[in-house]
């Protein structure tokens, strides 16, 4: 029996904590796929899951194998990949965690394009606001936004979305148009948070303002927001490629145009330097498009 294949099997089960998934991912039968757990177990002499008929859990022993074997299982296919690459384009489902309103404001187009180039790749796209956890879950890479907190992750700079200040041409005409930052103090804001403030930088002279500001609505959605926005609720500070389509359509306006907000930083995370092909393409085309502006 070829323990490192087995080894490879138990990984995917523990990935996903299921069988009929990690068969499915695999090409197996799930029959054969628990026999050859099974006999891992045997071989090692310790049961490394707990099965039921709703879920699969990890044993004490099976955590601590899982922990060990990943690594091995992930470095052997990274090599076949790197070493399959000169005959054949990067393949296997490649799974991410994307936040909502970033994925689908602006990068569904960009996503549908990587596709395109690589037909090999399947893709499980995980929408979700929440920090999902990079060593328990089975993502290859999670995009996120702003600051990050140490986690002992790998964390790569992927691109920066520079915020200006919009609101809709219905608002501006019924509350008039801030001159100054101090203005905003005024007018409705839409937040992020119940009591806010926006740090602005004026490009021309090099001035740093911070403006304490409120309003009606605060909310943790980006894509809300601009809906708001365009609805007349108030003024937003927004990532200018979000809001692009709702400029050039009249739907949204720029205020105060020579002053901005800080730029929003965006990474790939993934929880190894040792990336499959997959990944690495993955990360590199985000990179491109991302940092072409």
């Amino acid at each position: 029996m070829n323990h490192l294949n087995d080894m490879a099997l138990f990984v995917e089960v523990a990935r996903v904590r299921s069988f009929r998934r990690a068969a499915e991912a695999l090409g197996i039968p799930n029959s054969t796929l628990s026999r050859r757990i099974s006999e891992l177990e045997k071989a090692i002499g310790l049961r490394l899951l707990h099965r039921t008929t709703r879920k699969i859990e990890l044993t004490e022993a099976g955590q601590l194998y899982y922990a060990r074997s990943k690594h091995i299982v992930d470095e052997a296919r990274l090599v076949h990949e790197q070493l399959g690459e000169m005959l054949e384009q990067p393949g296997g489902i490649l799974r991410v965690s994307l936040p909502v309103d970033f994925a689908t404001l602006y990068l569904a187009p960009i996503l549908v394009d990587f596709a395109g180039h690589y037909p090999g790749i399947t893709f499980e796209f995980d929408l979700t606001p929440r920090r999902v956890d990079m060593v328990t879950e089975p993502f290859d890479v999670a995009i996120r936004m702003g600051k990050l907190e140490e986690s002992g992750l790998i964390a790569r700079l992927i691109g920066r979305h520079s915020r200006q200040l919009y609101a809709s041409p219905g608002y501006i005409e019924a509350s008039g148009k801030p001159a100054t930052p101090e203005d905003l103090a005024a007018h409705e804001c839409i937040c992020m948070t119940r009591v806010s403030t926006w740090n602005l930088h004026q490009r021309i002279n090099k001035v740093d303002v911070e403006v304490g500001v409120r309003g009606r609505f605060t909310l943790n959605s980006v894509g809300m927001i601009r809906t708001l926005a365009i609805k007349n609720q108030g003024i937003a500070l927004l990532p200018e490629k979000i809001v692009a389509d709702d400029l050039a359509a009249g739907r949204l306006m720029r205020v105060l145009p020579e002053w901005k907000g800080p730029d929003v930083s965006i990474y790939a995370v993934t929880e190894t330097r040792l990336t499959p092909a997959k990944t690495q393409r993955f990360i590199e085309f985000l990179s491109s498009k991302l940092m072409e502006t």
